[in-house]
C-alpha cells in the first residue's frame, strides 16, 4: 500500500477511531487501526470486537492495499508531522514508512496484513433505519447518561435502554438508584426498534454527535439502522457499529409516579450552588442533604460528625403540604447539571416516595 494524505484529515480519522482501539486485549490486532486504501479513498477503522469505528478520506493512492497499525503509535507518529501532505507506505517486510512532504522528518513503525485484522460487520441494507438531528441524540444522552450503572457484572443496567416507536424516541438508564428519561418527537419516521446499548458505546457516541455538531462540514444528521444483535451510527461522515446487550431492560414504566401531590419550583442554576455548597458538609458515605419547604422557601440541610453542618435556602413557587425529605446531593446534581432550563420542578408525594425532576416547560 501506497498513498499520499493530507496530515489533518489523516490525525481526525485515527484520533476518533483510537478511542476504541482496545490496547489491553490479548489478541494484539485489535489494538491497531486498520488502514484501507482503494480507488482514490482511504478508510482508517478500528473495532475491540463489541464496538467499530469507520472513517473515510480522499487520498492520492499510488498502490491500493490494506495495512493494521498500533492505533497510539501510529496517532502520535502523524500529530509530530509538519502540516500539508504525508505519504504512508508498507510493503510485506512488516513495517509501515510515515513522510511528510518537503521535510526530511520520517518514521517506520510495525504493521500487520490487513488481513489480520477482524471484518467489521455490515447492516442489512432492508433494515429499518431512523433519521434524527445529531443534536437530539446528544441531549438524549446527556440528559440520561449519567445514571447508566457502572457495575459491568448488571449488563441489564451498564447499558441505555433506546427505544422508537413511530415518531417518539427516547432514551431511559437506571442504576438501580435513580432512573432518567428523555423523549422527543421525530418527524418522518414510522419504523419501530429497541436496543439496550452498553456504557462504552454511549459513551463513544457522545463523542461523535459533539465532534459532528462542532464540525460545521459535517452532516448534522444521524442514521441508526439496528440489524442482527447489531445496532449502526452513520454520523459526522463515520460509521459506528455496536453488539447490543441481549436482556431485559427493568420494566421503567411501573417506577415513575403518575402524579405527585406536592410540587417545587425552582431556579435550577441557584438550586444547584445552594446544593453544591452545602454538600461540603454532608456524610462522605451517603452524601445526604436535607430539603425542607417553609414560608415560601426550599431549606438544604446537611450535617455529619465528621464535617459538621451546612445550610442554604433559596425562594421557591411550592404547592401542596410542606415536606421534608432526604437525598443524595450527587443525584440531584448530576440531574440539575444536564439540563439547560431557567426552572425546574421537583415533584413529590411523600418523604418515602420517589421524586420526579423535570424542566419547568415539560410540567405537563
Amino acid at each position: 500500500m501506497e498513498i499520499v494524505v493530507a496530515k489533518k484529515d489523516l490525525l481526525r480519522l485515527v484520533a476518533r477511531c483510537q478511542g476504541v482501539a482496545d490496547r489491553k486485549s490479548a489478541m494484539p490486532a485489535l489494538s491497531n487501526v486498520l488502514l484501507t486504501a482503494e480507488g482514490n479513498v482511504l478508510r482508517v477503522s478500528a473495532t475491540d470486537m463489541y464496538l467499530g469505528l469507520t472513517g473515510q478520506t480522499q487520498a492520492e493512492v499510488s498502490t491500493a492495499g490494506a495495512v493494521a497499525v498500533q492505533a497510539r503509535d501510529l496517532h502520535d507518529r502523524i500529530k509530530a508531522m509538519p502540516e500539508g501532505p504525508i505519504s504512508l507506505a508498507a510493503s510485506g517486510a512488516g513495517q509501515a514508512v510515515i513522510k511528510a512532504a518537503g521535510s526530511p522528518r520520517r518514521f517506520t513503525v510495525p504493521a500487520i496484513p490487513g488481513s489480520d485484522f477482524p471484518t467489521l460487520p455490515q447492516p442489512d441494507p432492508t433494515a429499518a433505519h431512523l433519521t434524527l438531528p445529531a443534536e437530539l441524540l446528544s441531549r438524549l444522552i446527556a440528559r440520561t447518561h449519567f445514571s447508566i450503572s457502572t457495575d459491568e457484572t448488571r449488563a441489564h443496567v451498564n447499558s441505555a435502554l433506546f427505544e422508537w416507536s413511530g415518531d417518539r424516541v427516547r432514551m431511559v438508564t437506571t442504576d438501580g438508584h435513580r432512573l432518567s428519561k428523555m423523549e422527543a418527537t421525530v418527524e418522518g419516521s414510522s419504523a419501530t426498534a429497541t436496543m439496550l446499548i452498553p456504557l462504552k458505546a454511549v459513551n463513544e457516541l457522545r463523542r461523535l454527535t459533539d465532534d459532528a455538531r462542532a464540525d460545521k462540514d459535517a452532516d448534522s444528521a444521524v442514521s441508526i439502522r439496528q440489524s442482527g444483535p447489531n445496532a449502526f451510527f452513520d454520523i459526522g461522515g463515520m460509521r459506528f457499529n455496536v453488539k447490543l446487550v441481549d436482556a431485559q431492560f427493568p420494566p421503567y414504566q411501573q417506577v415513575i409516579p403518575k402524579t405527585t401531590d406536592r410540587t417545587v419550583r425552582a431556579p435550577r442554576k441557584a438550586f444547584a450552588e445552594a446544593l453544591d455548597a452545602v454538600r461540603i458538609a454532608a456524610s462522605e458515605r451517603t452524601g445526604g442533604v436535607k430539603l425542607t419547604t417553609a414560608n415560601g422557601l426550599l431549606r438544604i440541610t446537611s450535617e455529619s460528625p465528621e464535617s459538621g453542618h451546612g445550610f442554604d435556602e433559596i425562594p421557591v413557587d411550592f404547592t401542596g403540604a410542606e415536606l421534608t425529605i432526604g437525598f443524595n446531593a450527587k443525584y440531584f446534581l448530576d440531574v440539575l447539571g444536564s439540563l439547560e432550563d431557567e426552572e425546574i420542578l421537583l415533584g413529590v408525594s411523600g418523604a418515602r416516595d420517589p421524586a420526579i425532576v423535570r424542566p419547568a416547560t415539560e410540567s405537563a
